[in-house]
Protein backbone atom coordinates (compact mmCIF):
# COMPACT_ATOMS: atom_id res chain seq x y z
CA UNK A 1 0.00 0.00 0.00
CA UNK A 2 2.52 2.20 0.74
CA UNK A 3 4.62 1.58 -1.98
CA UNK A 4 1.56 2.01 -4.29
CA UNK A 5 1.07 5.39 -2.37
CA UNK A 6 5.02 6.28 -3.07
CA UNK A 7 4.59 5.37 -6.65
CA UNK A 8 1.80 7.94 -7.25
CA UNK A 9 3.47 10.78 -5.45
CA UNK A 10 5.96 10.30 -7.69
CA UNK A 11 4.18 9.89 -10.86
CA UNK A 12 2.38 13.46 -9.63
CA UNK A 13 5.82 14.91 -8.93
CA UNK A 14 7.58 14.15 -12.38
CA UNK A 15 3.86 15.94 -13.80
CA UNK A 16 4.22 18.82 -11.97
CA UNK A 17 7.84 19.52 -13.04
CA UNK A 18 6.98 18.02 -16.62
CA UNK A 19 4.60 21.16 -16.41
CA UNK A 20 6.40 23.62 -15.18
CA UNK A 21 9.06 23.01 -18.06
CA UNK A 22 6.84 23.53 -20.35
CA UNK A 23 5.38 26.25 -18.96
CA UNK A 24 8.58 27.99 -18.65
CA UNK A 25 9.67 27.11 -22.09
CA UNK A 26 6.62 28.77 -23.49
CA UNK A 27 7.18 31.48 -21.46
CA UNK A 28 10.49 31.95 -22.76
CA UNK A 29 9.60 31.47 -26.11
CA UNK A 30 7.07 34.54 -25.55
CA UNK A 31 9.88 36.66 -24.21
CA UNK A 32 12.00 35.37 -26.98
CA UNK A 33 9.52 36.66 -29.89
CA UNK A 34 8.78 40.15 -27.96
CA UNK A 35 13.05 40.73 -27.82
CA UNK A 36 13.33 40.15 -31.49
CA UNK A 37 10.12 41.79 -32.56
CA UNK A 38 11.64 44.84 -30.51
CA UNK A 39 15.37 44.44 -31.43
CA UNK A 40 15.40 42.59 -34.53
CA UNK A 41 17.66 39.98 -33.19
CA UNK A 42 17.41 36.69 -31.67
CA UNK A 43 18.30 35.90 -27.78
CA UNK A 44 20.69 34.53 -26.22
CA UNK A 45 19.43 32.38 -23.62
CA UNK A 46 22.90 30.74 -22.63
CA UNK A 47 23.28 30.20 -18.84
CA UNK A 48 26.19 28.01 -18.59
CA UNK A 49 29.32 27.57 -20.38
CA UNK A 50 30.84 24.12 -21.90
CA UNK A 51 33.91 24.44 -20.63
CA UNK A 52 35.37 22.29 -23.84
CA UNK A 53 33.65 24.87 -25.97
CA UNK A 54 34.96 27.95 -23.76
CA UNK A 55 38.75 26.71 -24.54
CA UNK A 56 37.75 26.19 -28.51
CA UNK A 57 36.23 30.13 -28.50
CA UNK A 58 39.39 30.76 -26.86
CA UNK A 59 42.24 29.12 -28.90
CA UNK A 60 39.63 30.59 -31.87
CA UNK A 61 40.56 33.89 -30.83
CA UNK A 62 43.68 34.10 -30.16
CA UNK A 63 44.10 32.39 -34.06
CA UNK A 64 42.27 35.22 -35.38
CA UNK A 65 43.83 37.95 -33.32
CA UNK A 66 47.14 37.04 -34.47
CA UNK A 67 46.92 35.73 -38.13
CA UNK A 68 45.21 39.22 -38.46
CA UNK A 69 47.81 41.02 -37.16
CA UNK A 70 50.43 39.16 -38.75
CA UNK A 71 48.31 40.23 -42.59
CA UNK A 72 47.95 43.89 -41.35
CA UNK A 73 51.90 44.21 -40.68
CA UNK A 74 52.48 43.23 -43.43
CA UNK A 75 49.69 45.18 -45.64
CA UNK A 76 52.06 47.86 -46.89
CA UNK A 77 54.61 45.37 -48.46
CA UNK A 78 57.02 44.92 -45.19
CA UNK A 79 57.18 44.74 -41.69
CA UNK A 80 58.07 47.25 -39.68
CA UNK A 81 60.42 46.96 -36.32
CA UNK A 82 57.74 48.99 -35.06
CA UNK A 83 55.23 46.34 -35.79
CA UNK A 84 57.26 44.43 -34.40
CA UNK A 85 58.16 45.72 -31.49
CA UNK A 86 54.44 46.08 -30.80
CA UNK A 87 53.50 42.16 -31.23
CA UNK A 88 56.30 41.61 -28.87
CA UNK A 89 54.88 44.12 -26.18
CA UNK A 90 51.96 42.93 -26.71
CA UNK A 91 52.78 39.39 -25.93
CA UNK A 92 54.83 40.22 -23.17
CA UNK A 93 52.12 42.34 -21.54
CA UNK A 94 50.03 39.55 -22.06
CA UNK A 95 52.17 37.77 -19.60
CA UNK A 96 51.45 34.96 -22.37
CA UNK A 97 52.39 31.26 -21.39
CA UNK A 98 55.12 29.67 -23.50
CA UNK A 99 52.72 27.65 -25.42
CA UNK A 100 50.44 30.42 -26.27
CA UNK A 101 53.50 32.60 -27.28
CA UNK A 102 54.44 29.87 -29.40
CA UNK A 103 51.17 29.42 -30.91
CA UNK A 104 51.15 33.77 -31.49
CA UNK A 105 53.63 33.63 -33.14
CA UNK A 106 53.13 30.79 -35.76
CA UNK A 107 49.98 32.40 -36.21
CA UNK A 108 51.07 35.77 -37.03
CA UNK A 109 53.79 34.47 -39.29
CA UNK A 110 50.85 32.97 -41.66
CA UNK A 111 48.84 35.65 -41.39
CA UNK A 112 51.76 37.63 -42.98
CA UNK A 113 52.07 34.95 -45.78
CA UNK A 114 51.05 37.52 -48.69
CA UNK A 115 49.57 34.37 -50.24
CA UNK A 116 47.26 33.60 -47.17
CA UNK A 117 43.75 34.32 -47.07
CA UNK A 118 42.13 35.59 -44.49
CA UNK A 119 38.37 34.94 -45.20
CA UNK A 120 38.22 31.81 -43.81
CA UNK A 121 39.55 32.53 -40.75
CA UNK A 122 37.42 35.00 -40.02
CA UNK A 123 34.67 32.81 -40.99
CA UNK A 124 35.58 30.43 -38.26
CA UNK A 125 35.70 32.97 -36.04
CA UNK A 126 31.92 34.66 -36.95
CA UNK A 127 30.74 31.05 -36.88
CA UNK A 128 32.05 30.25 -33.24
CA UNK A 129 32.19 33.84 -31.72
CA UNK A 130 30.18 35.61 -33.76
CA UNK A 131 27.21 35.89 -31.22
CA UNK A 132 29.46 37.63 -28.76
CA UNK A 133 29.15 41.59 -29.45
CA UNK A 134 31.90 41.93 -27.10
CA UNK A 135 34.11 40.04 -28.72
CA UNK A 136 33.22 41.71 -31.90
CA UNK A 137 34.69 44.63 -30.59
CA UNK A 138 37.26 43.64 -29.06
CA UNK A 139 39.17 41.75 -31.72
CA UNK A 140 38.48 44.70 -34.08
CA UNK A 141 39.60 47.18 -31.33
CA UNK A 142 43.11 44.94 -30.52
CA UNK A 143 43.39 45.09 -34.72
CA UNK A 144 43.33 48.58 -34.57
CA UNK A 145 45.88 49.22 -31.89
CA UNK A 146 48.19 47.11 -33.99
CA UNK A 147 47.54 48.95 -36.87
CA UNK A 148 48.63 51.92 -35.28
CA UNK A 149 51.73 50.62 -33.70
CA UNK A 150 53.85 52.52 -36.22
CA UNK A 151 52.07 55.72 -35.51
CA UNK A 152 50.17 56.30 -38.66
CA UNK A 153 47.29 54.06 -40.20
CA UNK A 154 48.33 53.12 -43.73
CA UNK A 155 45.58 53.00 -46.39
CA UNK A 156 46.40 49.59 -47.08
CA UNK A 157 46.52 49.01 -43.31
CA UNK A 158 43.09 50.50 -42.86
CA UNK A 159 41.56 48.38 -46.02
CA UNK A 160 41.89 45.24 -44.45
CA UNK A 161 40.51 46.41 -40.88
CA UNK A 162 37.58 47.67 -43.00
CA UNK A 163 37.01 44.27 -44.82
CA UNK A 164 37.24 42.86 -41.04
CA UNK A 165 35.00 45.02 -39.60
CA UNK A 166 32.44 44.66 -42.31
CA UNK A 167 32.93 40.99 -42.14
CA UNK A 168 32.73 40.91 -38.41
CA UNK A 169 29.08 42.94 -39.37
CA UNK A 170 29.70 46.29 -38.63
CA UNK A 171 28.89 49.60 -41.11
CA UNK A 172 31.68 52.27 -42.43
CA UNK A 173 30.25 54.25 -40.16
CA UNK A 174 29.88 52.00 -37.21
CA UNK A 175 34.13 51.14 -37.99
CA UNK A 176 34.89 54.68 -38.38
CA UNK A 177 33.77 55.39 -34.76
CA UNK A 178 35.24 52.77 -33.33
CA UNK A 179 38.34 53.93 -34.99
CA UNK A 180 38.01 57.13 -33.51
CA UNK A 181 37.24 55.48 -30.22
CA UNK A 182 40.81 54.06 -30.33
CA UNK A 183 42.65 57.09 -31.48
CA UNK A 184 40.91 59.07 -28.73
CA UNK A 185 42.02 56.16 -26.06
CA UNK A 186 45.57 56.16 -27.53
CA UNK A 187 46.04 59.71 -26.56
CA UNK A 188 45.41 58.59 -22.93
CA UNK A 189 47.79 55.41 -22.96
CA UNK A 190 49.70 55.49 -19.81
CA UNK A 191 48.31 57.99 -18.39
CA UNK A 192 46.94 56.97 -14.55
CA UNK A 193 43.54 57.92 -13.38
CA UNK A 194 42.29 61.52 -12.75
CA UNK A 195 45.91 62.71 -11.16
CA UNK A 196 47.04 64.07 -15.14
CA UNK A 197 45.24 67.60 -14.78
CA UNK A 198 45.94 68.19 -18.61
CA UNK A 199 42.48 69.90 -19.89
CA UNK A 200 43.46 71.62 -23.28
CA UNK A 201 41.18 71.23 -26.21
CA UNK A 202 42.94 68.85 -27.92
CA UNK A 203 42.74 66.96 -24.60
CA UNK A 204 39.17 66.87 -24.41
CA UNK A 205 38.30 66.46 -27.92
CA UNK A 206 39.94 63.28 -27.21
CA UNK A 207 38.26 62.25 -24.39
CA UNK A 208 34.93 62.72 -25.86
CA UNK A 209 35.89 60.37 -28.92
CA UNK A 210 37.53 57.91 -26.19
CA UNK A 211 33.95 57.66 -25.00
CA UNK A 212 32.84 57.52 -28.22
CA UNK A 213 30.31 60.31 -27.62
CA UNK A 214 30.69 64.19 -28.27
CA UNK A 215 30.30 67.08 -26.42
CA UNK A 216 26.80 67.63 -27.54
CA UNK A 217 25.39 64.46 -25.87
CA UNK A 218 23.77 64.82 -22.13
CA UNK A 219 25.67 64.16 -19.18
CA UNK A 220 23.71 60.75 -19.09
CA UNK A 221 24.02 59.87 -22.27
CA UNK A 222 28.03 59.98 -21.31
CA UNK A 223 27.85 58.41 -17.78
CA UNK A 224 25.83 55.55 -19.80
CA UNK A 225 28.40 55.35 -22.75
CA UNK A 226 31.22 55.04 -20.16
CA UNK A 227 29.48 52.31 -18.47
CA UNK A 228 28.74 50.25 -21.14
CA UNK A 229 32.59 50.42 -22.32
CA UNK A 230 33.56 49.21 -18.99
CA UNK A 231 31.18 46.78 -19.05
CA UNK A 232 32.66 45.35 -22.38
CA UNK A 233 35.94 45.55 -20.78
CA UNK A 234 35.05 43.79 -17.41
CA UNK A 235 38.13 40.47 -17.45
CA UNK A 236 35.28 38.45 -16.19
CA UNK A 237 33.19 38.81 -18.94
CA UNK A 238 35.73 38.73 -21.20
CA UNK A 239 37.15 35.42 -20.09
CA UNK A 240 33.59 33.87 -20.00
CA UNK A 241 32.95 34.47 -23.66
CA UNK A 242 36.45 33.32 -24.97
CA UNK A 243 39.28 35.78 -24.38
CA UNK A 244 42.48 33.75 -23.43
CA UNK A 245 43.16 35.23 -19.77
CA UNK A 246 46.43 35.97 -20.53
CA UNK A 247 45.24 38.56 -23.35
CA UNK A 248 42.73 40.15 -20.54
CA UNK A 249 45.61 43.10 -19.53
CA UNK A 250 45.24 44.57 -23.01
CA UNK A 251 41.70 45.07 -22.70
CA UNK A 252 42.38 45.98 -18.98
CA UNK A 253 44.84 48.23 -20.67
CA UNK A 254 41.92 49.90 -23.05
CA UNK A 255 39.81 50.46 -19.84
CA UNK A 256 42.21 52.31 -17.84
CA UNK A 257 42.51 54.65 -21.04
CA UNK A 258 39.09 55.21 -20.80
CA UNK A 259 38.76 56.03 -17.58
CA UNK A 260 41.73 58.73 -17.79
CA UNK A 261 39.25 60.17 -20.09
CA UNK A 262 35.87 59.89 -18.59
CA UNK A 263 37.66 61.37 -15.27
CA UNK A 264 39.07 64.44 -18.04
CA UNK A 265 35.45 64.78 -18.94
CA UNK A 266 34.34 64.66 -15.82
CA UNK A 267 36.07 67.21 -14.44
CA UNK A 268 35.28 69.48 -17.16
CA UNK A 269 31.67 69.18 -17.56
CA UNK A 270 31.33 68.97 -13.11
CA UNK A 271 29.97 65.80 -13.74
CA UNK A 272 29.36 64.28 -9.82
Amino acid sequence: MFRFIAIILGIIVLSTMSIGIIILGIFAAIIGIIYTTITGRRPNFSFTTNPFKAKQRQAIFLETVFVLMGKLAKADGRISQHEIDHVEAFIQKMGMSAEHRQEAIRQFKRGSDPAFDINPTIQQFMQHCGNSVNLRQVLLVYLTVMALADGQLDPAEKAILQQVANQLGYSTAEFNRILDMVLGQAHFSGQQGSSQQRSSATDIADAYKALGVTADNSNQEIKRAYRKLMSQYHPDKLTGQGVPEDMIAVATEQAKEIQVAYDLIKRQRGIK
